[in-house]
């Protein structure tokens, strides 16, 4: 049982590198070379209301959601906060190009379920969470006790 709970919270820790890198480059790259001004501009184009303050949101996002991931601290309510910014990103940009990339919700629907995965299960024994003493879901799932009727 000891092996399967090491197994489970490793693959939770690599969940979250993985979620945590790609949202902490989408935030930054959206802060650093688009900036705040550009996202505001192509969130108008989408027709999201109060675009100045959704492009800050949704900045703020992915960038402190992202770091929130790789250090696996409230790691469940990042990912519900990261689940919903691609329920908003396939809805209004994605959805309408199909499934594959470039322009598809291949990406999106990844990154919605992964988000998810870490939102149901927590983020693992390697987390700033386990740490401050938030339980993995992992320990969480008790083995039945007591004899099997044969």
């Amino acid at each position: 049982m000891k092996t399967i709970r090491t197994n489970v919270d490793l693959g939770l820790m690599l969940v979250r590198l993985a979620l945590g890198t790609v949202f902490v480059m989408h935030g930054w790259q959206k802060l650093s070379v688009i900036g705040l001004a550009g996202v505001a501009g192509f969130l108008t184009t989408l027709g999201i209301p109060v675009p100045s303050v959704s492009a800050a949101l949704l900045i703020a996002a992915e960038l402190g959601g992202g770091l929130l991931m790789l250090a696996g601290l409230f790691a469940r309510p990042a990912g519900l906060i990261l689940a919903f910014n691609m329920v908003v990103a396939a809805s209004t940009v994605h959805l309408k190009n199909g499934f594959f990339l470039p322009n598809g919700y291949e990406f999106t629907f990844t990154l919605f379920l992964a988000s998810l995965a870490i939102a149901a299960a927590g983020a693992g024994r390697y987390s700033v969470d386990a740490l401050f003493g938030r339980r993995p879901a992992t320990e969480e799932i008790a083995a039945p006790r007591g004899r099997i009727a044969a």
